[in-house]
């Protein structure tokens, strides 16, 4: 199949546009001098948007939108087809391949297109979406092999998460030998991906455009206003208001860059496009105050001309077929106003629509056609004009409907009545008896249901569970505290840190210092990565990594010997604070003669609280070693039955 080609103008040069071999670029090459090579190659993945005009204008022309590396913001580039007699056939076989280039190459990134087929009709198609600076690939974003091979993006992530960097060290000291230090590296990161995919978007997000005028704040400085510019903001300037682009394009370098920037931001045009009104006692500028009445927005009507906008909401179409210039006058509401009136809400309207045109809509398929889509259509339809929809349903013709209802398809019986039918009368109606017997000689309720308060007999003596009574009642109430006071422990104050542990605040650090405390989490960290490490080697079923396997058992006995040198200092902090209050109750019974009664048990901390915060990893731990006996006793079992 023939690649698209046309014949198109590119900067009044004529020469020739076409789709490059692969698909994936548009290259356009100069007709004169003959043979030559293209001047320009945009790629697929560059490009941002597409506009062609109608098919009622009479110059076919295709402007594409690119983003080329290092730069904030789209380049456009402008085609005009030459062709005195195929010119709009060409130009629709080139926006069509590159729509469907665009289509599969949004496929490929993990954005799902709708269906639909391409329309030759189409004016603006939304390109790629979401695509990092310059132009970039977000498969990386989501290529889990990739953000884990990344070494620099994996050392940007922890300079900047202090706690990880900490875990990471601490892992890497303590581990075997017999695990290198790629392996640990891959086990590490692969449990992290989560994080290095959050990094890598977060690296990658650039500021987008704003109201870059109203963002200069002069400052005075030893009586001197003084205002900082820079070229990224000069930039902006230029593509936000493309008057002051020409009036610096008049006067520079007539005027120096200098000066033409300290008159500009005097000058009353500077305040016309902010939106403020001009008052008599601006300063004048006899070269800037010329501009002050050329349209600062002439580029709008191009827009609204080459944009499609349906007619059932189109208040300029609605003028132009039914007027209203006769007969009473609208209302004031309706009515169009000047510039000059509230000039601030036209001026920040038009360069919020300037900011919006450059940005590509991320919910709309390049290959569709204009106009209003389905959904907008359903919104705006007048459905009471609507005929009756016909029903659409499937009718079940059943002829024995009585089998469908019936658990016993021989008999026709219910299941209940089965059950029923089972018992023997005489039992139930004695049990009915004894029953009402007990409600007439016990008429309350606590009684009826064998609850006695005045009685302590159910603790003494235990019974058979009775729902109701007074042992189910505290048994129930102290599973609920039990339950509320083990959630408080895990969440009160308790904020999940990257390092995959829990930092808690100094109020809720169940009485240990904040150096304790950040040894305790340190040392979970570096035991749990070790955890992970050991149930993969374990779980594997390799007996070559029978080695390491046994290298980590012996690291959880270190582990062991961490956790408890942790309870024995919190243990020495604790009876140093338990002393403290000691000495202070002595002073006051010196001074005061009066016994003061203190609960030393209020006092937190202490191997008690490290035991507590650590518990399950040591079950973790035991755990593991217990596995791995009985797999070392089984290994040992297996051969020598094959000695024998």
């Amino acid at each position: 199949m023939a690649r698209p080609r046309g014949s198109a103008a590119y900067k009044k040069i004529d020469g020739t546009l076409a789709i490059v071999k692969d698909g994936q670029a548009v290259s356009w090459t100069p007709v004169a001098p003959p043979g030559s090579k293209p001047t320009l190659t945009l790629h697929v993945s560059s490009i941002t948007n597409l506009q062609q005009t109608p098919a009622t204008s009479a110059k076919v022309m295709l402007k594409v939108f690119a983003l080329t590396q290092g730069a904030s913001a789209s380049e456009q580039y402008v085609f005009s087809f030459t062709s005195p007699t195929t010119a709009r056939a060409e130009a629709d076989a080139i926006k069509d391949a590159l729509s469907k280039a665009i289509q599969a190459a949004k496929a490929g990134s993990g954005v799902l297109a709708p269906p639909g087929g391409a329309s030759a009709a189409m004016t603006i198609a939304s390109a790629v979406t979401s695509l990092p600076p310059g132009g970039g690939n977000t498969d990386a974003w989501y290529d889990d092999s990739r953000l884990k091979s990344d070494v620099q993006l994996q050392q940007s992530l922890l300079k900047s998460n202090t706690s990880l960097s900490k875990t990471f060290m601490e892992s890497l000291r303590t581990k075997p030998e017999s695990i290198t230090n790629s392996q640990f590296t891959d086990q590490f990161w692969s449990t992290r991906i989560h994080l290095l995919r959050a990094h890598v978007i977060e690296k990658n997000q650039t500021r987008g455009a704003y109201n870059v005028l109203s963002s200069f704040k002069p400052t005075t400085v030893d009586g001197t206003t003084k205002l900082s510019i820079s070229k990224e903001q000069i930039q902006l300037i230029f593509n936000q208001h493309s008057l002051v682009k020409r009036v610096y394009d008049e006067n520079v370098p007539r005027l120096s860059e200098e000066a033409f920037w300290s008159r500009f931001f005097q000058s009353r045009l500077f305040k016309k496009l902010k939106g403020e009104k001009i008052s008599e006692h601006d300063t004048t500028d006899n070269i800037l105050d010329r501009y002050l009445q050329h349209d600062e927005d002439e580029e709008r009507g191009k827009r609204l001309a080459a944009s499609h906008v349906p007619r059932i909401i189109d208040v300029e179409g609605n003028e132009e077929n039914h007027s209203q210039r006769k007969g009473n006058q609208a209302d004031v509401s309706m009515r169009p106003a000047p510039m000059d009136r509230v000039p601030i809400i036209r001026t920040l309207n038009s360069l919020s629509e300037k900011i919006m045109v450059h940005v590509p809509p991320n919910d709309i398929d390049p290959s569709l056609p204009i106009g209003v889509d389905e959904e907008t259509f359903n919104t705006l339809a007048l459905r009471d004009l609507q005929a009756d929809a016909e029903e659409n349903r499937v009718v079940l013709n059943v002829k024995d409907q009585s089998r469908f209802f019936s658990s016993n398809k021989e008999t026709g019986v219910s299941a209940d009545a089965v059950l029923y039918a089972k018992q023997d009368p005489a039992q139930v109606l004695r049990t009915l008896k004894s029953d009402v017997a007990r409600l007439a000689s016990n008429p309350g309720l606590e009684s009826a249901i064998g609850v006695d308060n005045d009685s302590s007999d159910e603790e003494s003596q235990p019974k058979k569970g009775h729902v109701g009574s007074k042992a189910s009642l505290a048994a129930a109430t102290a599973q609920i505290l039990a339950a509320v006071s083990q959630q408080r422990a895990q969440t009160d104050d308790l904020h999940a840190s990257a390092a995959g542990f829990s930092t808690a605040l100094p109020s809720s650090t169940f009485g240990l210092s904040v150096a304790v405390f950040d040894r305790l989490s340190l040392t979970h960290a570096t035991t749990t990565e070790f955890l992970q490490h050991f149930w993969s080697a374990f779980l594997s079923g390799d007996a070559d990594r029978a080695d390491e396997i046994s290298r980590l058992v012996e690291t959880f006995n270190r582990a062991m010997d961490r956790i408890k040198a942790v309870a024995d200092d919190a243990d020495q902090e604790r009876t140093k604070e338990v002393e403290k209050v000691e000495k202070q109750l002595r002073e006051q019974y010196a001074r005061t003669k009066r016994k003061m009664k203190f609960d030393f048990d209020s006092i937190g901390g202490g191997a008690k609280a490290v035991n507590q915060l650590l518990g399950p990893t040591i079950k973790a731990i035991k755990l593991a070693g217990q596995e791995y006996k009985k797999a070392l006793a089984a290994s040992a079992v297996t051969e020598e039955d094959e000695i024998t």
